[in-house]
């Protein structure tokens, strides 16, 4: 069979509001889905509950504003693509397929009944959502915050002995941070810390997470890293910050930081391990600043 001449979908674009909501009757769909505040888990039960009723395959479900894209089951020559939304707020986007037979018409009104259930749900873990990324997140700098680094540390350091894997972290202190501030005041020393968040994260790997640790300290998680490649990563980041010039008002300055790299070792703990890091910090500023310390 040529499949030059076979559609490799059927798709059919929506948005739906709530003001469609209509009242179901079919399997309690919408008790079953304010069970959990989890996109993925709001859009499995929703796919297993209407499986009777619209059979498919699978589904891709798409949340751009979480970066969430969650994919189950087969992808098949045919779908239907809804986009969800309420009050002007977008839910994503969500796409169910199927391999023997298009959806037909009466298929499509029953799911789109069905759909209406799945709108509050979904405003539900948005709004949840943003207030755990607001929560874990510094609003000066946007980078993650101290809390969001607790969680995450804890998180990677179970993985890396569960993996046995090495991990890495990078502390970063900005030199004469406080001379900024007295100088040229607060506005200028928000303005450094902003700059000095953008060059460290033009600096990283996408894999790497970079974290405000508090005042004008920055901490960069390594997974997967071991302690030659974080040191190379870490002088990546001094050089970065040493050689752009910052512009502010009609005053020009030059920043540069230290910096302190440790590798997990053995079956130290995770407050150990962060401590080595901060240490080997504080080394490089004791050593004359602007520079990287390990400390193994």
């Amino acid at each position: 069979m040529d499949s030059k001449v076979i559609p490799l979908s059927v798709v059919n674009n929506k948005t739906l509001d709530s003001a469609q909501a209509a009242n179901l009757k079919h399997f309690d769909i919408s008790s079953a889905l304010q069970t959990t505040l989890d996109f993925k888990q709001i859009i499995t039960i929703f796919s297993e509950k209407i499986q009777t009723l619209i059979p498919h395959s699978g589904f891709v479900y798409q949340n751009t504003d979480f970066n969430l894209l969650y994919k189950k089951g087969i992808e098949t020559r045919y779908a239907c693509n809804y986009s969800l939304s309420i009050e002007q707020q977008g839910l994503g986007e969500l796409k169910l397929m199927r391999q023997q037979q298009p959806f037909t018409e009466h298929d499509l009104e029953q799911l789109e009944t069905l759909l209406c259930c799945l709108i509050y749900p979904l405003k539900n873990a948005s709004l949840y959502q943003h207030a755990i990324n607001m929560a874990h997140t510094d609003p000066l700098t946007q980078l993650q915050n101290r809390t969001a680094f607790d969680d995450a540390i804890r998180r990677e350091y179970s993985l890396s002995h569960r993996n046995q894997q090495p991990l890495s972290l990078i502390f970063i202190d900005i030199d004469h941070f406080k001379q900024i501030n007295d100088v040229y005041g607060h506005q200028c020393g928000d303005f450094a810390l902003r700059s000095v968040a953008h060059w460290i994260t033009e600096s990283i790997r996408d894999c790497d997470m970079v974290f405000r640790y508090g005042g004008e300290e920055f901490v960069v998680l390594l997974s997967n890293t071991g302690l030659g490649k974080a040191r190379t990563i870490a002088e990546r980041i001094r050089h970065s910050i040493e050689q752009h010039t910052l512009a502010y008002e009609m005053q020009t300055l030059r920043l540069t930081a230290s910096m302190g790299v440790s590798s997990l070792s053995g079956n130290e703990t995770a407050e150990d391990f962060i401590k080595r890091a901060d240490d080997a910090m504080y080394q490089a500023k004791k050593k004359g600043r602007n520079r990287v310390v390990v400390k193994a």
